[in-house]
């Protein structure tokens, strides 16, 4: 029998469970989800991660292996283990990784929910083949992950990729992380949203504001044409000090078409230090798979 990997995606609305074989591990053998319920608290979701693990032994018929992958909302404070900035905060400051451990007994490998994304499209998905892979979430909040030669980048303090909180100049948007100008507060989905409405356009989903721009509504046009500039500006940092070979977008911002076109790519070119930019720029090819993939990824993970 091939060697199964297990992974669990931890979200602030579902926890999500999977079990793949590691010959063949494009697609899943068993998956299924539960509500997270963190306005529960704490315990009660770590008692529905541990509840996944055990639905997936019952649909399996397998025990628990002895190494799971667990993508997490926010990173492991290395020197304490706690995790932190995790916008599902009843999380942040608990020990969640000795906590799984001890529940379940298996040796937990855990990283954020972006560098799984970033794992999983760089070895399965889009960026298969390429030598680095710069995976980005654009949803609900803005984050990353680096993948240089099949293995995530985590950094010294657990937050290599995180350039959701760089600060793009002139932006004075308060961020829940309590700086000012975060790229959060500029390309999340919300963020866009709102642009829209202080500009004078009704209470609309983003994929309806980009439909309208390209009906060309004036002030649905100015809220994409800004996500292109400011794309543009906040990637082309990123760009400088990693210099992928290709990059890929993630989250419901992700969606939008003009994201993909030669007008972004001249917005990233007027910042990145080279006079020619060659970085392929890819929609994901594993849908609402990478996460949970890129968690079970990391139980084979060196």
């Amino acid at each position: 029998m091939s060697r199964l990997l297990w992974g669990i995606d931890l979200g602030g609305t579902k926890i999500e469970g999977v079990i793949l074989d590691a010959d063949q591990p494009q697609s899943a053998l068993h998956r299924l989800r539960r509500e997270t319920g963190a306005a529960q608290g704490y315990e009660h979701v770590l008692a529905q991660i541990v509840g996944v693990i055990r639905d997936l032994e019952r649909v399996s018929g397998h025990s628990c292996p002895p190494v799971i992958g667990v993508g997490t909302p926010g990173a492991l404070e290395p020197d304490t283990g706690a995790l932190k900035n995790s916008n599902t905060t009843c999380l942040n400051g608990r020990p969640l990784l000795e906590d799984i451990q001890a529940a379940l007994g298996s040796e937990v490998c855990t990283m954020n929910d972006a560098n799984c994304f970033a794992l999983a499209e760089a070895l399965l998905g889009a960026g298969a083949g390429e030598e680095v892979v710069l995976g980005l979430i654009l949803g609900t909040g803005v984050g990353g992950g680096i993948v240089v030669r099949g293995k995530i980048i985590n950094g010294k303090h657990g937050i290599a990729g995180e350039w959701g909180h760089n600060p793009i100049a002139g932006e004075s948007r308060r961020c829940y992380c309590g700086r000012i100008g975060c790229v959060e507060t500029v390309l999340a989905g919300p963020s866009l949203e709102r642009d829209y409405r202080e500009a004078g356009g009704d209470s609309v989903r983003l994929p309806e504001i980009a439909s309208r721009a390209r009906d060309g509504e004036p002030l649905a046009a100015a809220v994409i044409r800004r996500l292109q500039e400011k794309f543009g500006e906040a990637i082309a940092a990123v760009i400088n000090i990693v210099d992928p070979d290709a990059i890929v977008i993630g989250g419901g911002v992700g969606n939008v078409d003009e994201l993909y076109t030669g007008e972004t790519r001249a917005c990233i070119q007027r910042h990145v230090f080279t006079h020619e930019f060659q970085t392929r720029i890819l929609r994901p090819q594993l849908g609402d798979s990478a996460g949970v993939f890129g968690a079970a990824l990391l139980g084979d993970c060196p």
